[in-house]
């Protein structure tokens, strides 16, 4: 059963005034994480809305309920005016659009500090806000920054992951800094970048090449760069993600399927091949589920790979039931707090 929208204690950002300039994902979805916590999130529009809207209603609710609607004409005196009035009366602005319109529609903590001293400016791009216009969508900057080389299998082509994973995590990270800033007590400017974003989060494989010159390789069945065996795996019906880290997580997996030998990390690291033919012929001897549920009691991090509809049927208290619409609720759960989640605002629900 799905998770009801309900009230109950205030949110930890109860009082927070957020107004957001999004499009598409990346920024809405971090004004909404906020809204999830208690923020009010003031989505500001052009006159024939965000254009995420004609996507269809259920992408858009995905990524902005519970926020409220105004229209303004940003590039006329009027709604500039308007403007000045919400950034006086709030503690931050996200937006994410291209360096040249954000400068060029006053959306900087340079341009509007002189309405609210204390102003947040968030500015979510794909390069930076020095760093030119050039196209950025998710895709593009998977691409541009080694995520795409070193996805998929090793003589395949290389390969995007099935959603907006730069989007996704720039949205979050643009959230942190937002949050960040605003605990300071102190007005600015704040830039992130999705291609900065996509990198950082290439740590390990990073500091390898740069460090010790270890180019990353692209692995059959994802396999980790250094954990062994931590991949997928065929099994007699099936794929099986096992994830061994520790000579503790393979004495007891090796037990239970039967594998003798390679009793260290080092010592799976080097034979890598022999390990893993060892565990791909032990893991056909039962289906993925079989083994999920052989190994799960014994502590192993093992998986069978599921569709997202499984994945949703297995876990309904994730759900949330939001007007018209059933969608996935907020992933922080906090002692004594459940987000109301409002429904997606209709276009200029909120105007003056």
């Amino acid at each position: 059963m799905s998770r009801p929208v309900s009230g109950g204690a205030a949110g930890p950002l109860a009082g927070i005034r957020i107004l957001e300039v999004g499009t598409m994902l990346a920024g809405p979805y971090a004004t909404m994480m906020l809204a999830d916590l208690g923020a009010e999130v003031t989505k500001i529009e052009p006159p024939n809305g965000e254009i995420s809207r004609q996507v269809g209603d259920s992408y858009f609710a995905s990524l902005n309920r519970g926020k409220r609607s105004i229209r303004l004409e940003l590039t006329s005196p009027t709604g500039q005016r308007r403007l000045a009035e919400l950034v006086a009366e709030s503690h931050a602005l996200l937006v994410n659009l291209k360096p040249s319109a954000i400068r060029r529609l006053g959306l900087t903590y340079a341009s509007l500090r002189q309405f609210n001293e204390r102003i947040v400016c968030v500015a979510i791009t794909g390069f930076g806000l020095d760093g030119g216009d050039d196209p950025a969508f998710d895709y593009v900057i998977q691409a541009a920054t080694g995520i795409a080389a070193m996805t998929g299998d090793p003589h395949g082509p290389p390969t995007l992951p099935g959603y907006s994973s730069a989007d996704n995590s720039t949205g979050l990270t643009a959230a942190l800094g937002l949050l960040a800033q605003i605990v300071s007590g102190r007005g600015g400017q704040v830039d992130v970048s999705l291609y900065e974003v996509m990198l950082s989060q290439l740590n390990y494989h990073a500091s390898a090449y740069l460090n010790d010159g270890k180019q990353p390789q692209r692995r059959k069945f994802g396999a980790h760069s250094y954990y062994v065996p931590a991949q997928l795996f065929p099994t007699a019906d099936g794929y099986l993600a096992l994830f061994i880290t520790h000579d503790g997580f393979w004495k007891v997996f090796a037990a239970e399927a039967g594998v003798d030998g390679f009793a260290t990390m080092a010592e799976r690291a080097a034979h890598r091949d022999e390990v893993l033919a060892a565990v791909t012929t032990a893991l056909a001897t039962d289906t993925a589920s079989g083994w999920e549920s052989r190994l799960r009691p014994l502590g192993i991090p093992a998986a069978a790979v599921r569709t997202l509809p499984e994945a949703l049927a297995a876990t309904p208290e994730t759900i949330v039931t939001v007007g018209d619409y059933r969608l996935i609720g907020s992933p922080i759960r906090i002692a004594g707090y459940q987000p109301r989640y409002g429904p997606p605002p209709v276009l200029g629900e909120h105007d003056v």
